[in-house]
């Protein structure tokens, strides 16, 4: 195990100037700002959504920072837990495959509620979640593949130390204090993958969000915590992988390389693990005229991570069927809309024709593939066979990946509050971080 360097280097990330930080991450932190917003703000009508309102309103205190889709304001450690539970409700939020998590469900939710109480612009906003994501990025790297194939939900884990970072940025912790709370974060950093297709999902994020609010707010206020709880003996690298080394994680650190510009978006409500072989079926739908009639048999291969994240053989609900590969591959032959969360009904795990075509489709998990791609060989019923591929590691332009979050945005909210949303974003410098919290409702 090699563990020595990685919470300096948190400590040198979150000490970054603004000047430093380069332009190119900044406009894929503005993308997922955009992002965050829109899916925070269409899901807040889910019912887990009221829940998780009712819950921190109960709890009351002294209103701070703003809750999506409730239009109140409460603290800011609820007000993180909410929103970060809220908005990642669809499931439909931007992953970094690096780190295997949801960067801004778990960040954004905590930096704009503590820049909300303390009066920090927008573009402070930006800034503190972009360093945080990166933390969380490079954090997951060092933990491995081992800790998300035991069961660990990064999203939560790594991603509590990224809010952590982001809120004590925010807070302007000096270097030892920034040092107390992310040791401090790193005994309440939790979330597990089993969760997947409950609500439990979405409260992994709510609870990255708030314990970074929680961490970095107890250590402003001079709260101790041991010297290293991440690196140092017993801390949560070495509790919570076997193959932890952080030589290559910090290879080529910020503001050098930020590793958090390989983001990606989704543009299907549904796990990232899927994106890869829906693209590729509709890919093929579309090319080769597919229908289910004409499709025998699909031979689906992923890589292994992927077959204990989203390949629920018979989803019982909704939510489940956005972690089901064979589901998803009968929705895109029927034509079924997978970029709309209404479509992710209970009743299509009762569908006649979906249980029979998804009987056809065959997933296995080979090591050749990467996390980023899907391969597939479709055996038609003339005797046919067609070979397919898809790989999301290649970065998209600037102006492609603007085209596709405006779609996503105007196909969830409509155009006019897509639109209204996008412009704020656009205009982030001349925004306080309070204008930006108006943007969650209405």
């Amino acid at each position: 195990m090699n563990a020595s360097q990685t919470m300096q280097r948190l400590l040198d990330l979150a000490a970054i100037d603004s000047a430093a930080i380069p332009a190119s991450a900044l406009t894929m932190a503005r993308f997922s700002l955009f992002d965050w917003m829109v899916v925070a703000r269409a899901g807040s009508n889910q019912p887990l959504c009221q829940i998780i309102r009712e819950f921190v309103a109960d709890e009351g205190g002294r209103p701070a920072a703003t809750i999506a889709g409730g239009g109140t304001k409460m603290p800011a450690r609820a007000a993180a837990l909410a929103n970060g539970t809220i908005s990642h409700a669809l499931d439909f939020d931007d992953t970094h495959f690096a780190y295997v998590g949801h960067p801004s469900v778990a960040i954004l939710p905590a930096a704009l509620a503590i820049a909300e109480d303390v009066g920090a612009s927008a573009t402070q906003v930006c800034e503190a979640f972009l360093l945080g994501a990166e933390a969380a990025c490079r954090l997951g790297m060092v933990l491995g593949r081992e800790h998300y194939l035991r069961g660990f939900h990064q999203t939560a884990t790594s991603g509590a130390f990224g809010a952590t970072l982001a809120a004590g940025r925010l807070l302007g912790l000096t270097p030892p204090q920034m040092r107390q709370a992310l040791s401090l974060v790193a005994t309440r950093a939790s979330g597990l993958k089993s969760q997947f297709g409950t609500m439990g999902k979405p409260f992994n994020a709510g609870i990255a969000a708030s314990n970074g609010v929680e961490a970095a707010s107890l250590a402003k206020r001079g709260f101790v915590s041991c010297d290293d709880g991440i690196g140092g003996p017993q801390g949560f690298l070495d509790t919570h992988s076997d193959s932890v080394s952080d030589l290559l994680a910090w290879d080529n650190p910020p503001p050098g390389t930020f590793v958090f510009e390989d983001v990606k978006y989704k543009l299907h409500a549904c796990c990232h693990g899927l994106h890869a072989a829906i693209n590729a079926l509709q890919e093929a739908r579309r090319s080769h005229n597919l229908t289910p009639e004409r499709v025998r048999r699909i031979a689906l291969r992923v890589n292994p991570r992927w077959l204990q994240v989203c390949n629920i053989a018979q989803p019982r609900t909704g939510l489940e069927i956005k972690f089901s590969y064979r589901y998803l591959a009968a929705m895109v032959l029927r034509g079924i809309d997978t970029a709309a969360d209404d479509a992710y009904s209970d009743a299509l795990c009762s569908d006649p024709a979906l249980i029979d075509f998804a009987r056809r489709v065959h997933v296995e998990g080979d090591d050749s593939v990467s996390d980023t791609a899907a391969q597939a060989s479709i055996e038609l019923a003339d005797g046919a066979a067609i070979g397919i591929s898809h790989d999301l590691a290649a970065r998209l332009a600037a102006d492609d990946i603007e085209r596709g979050l405006r779609g996503k945005a105007r196909g969830l909210l409509g155009q006019a509050q897509a639109d209204r949303i996008w412009s704020a974003i656009s205009g982030l410098d001349r925004l306080s971080a309070r204008d930006l919290a108006s943007l969650l409702n209405g």
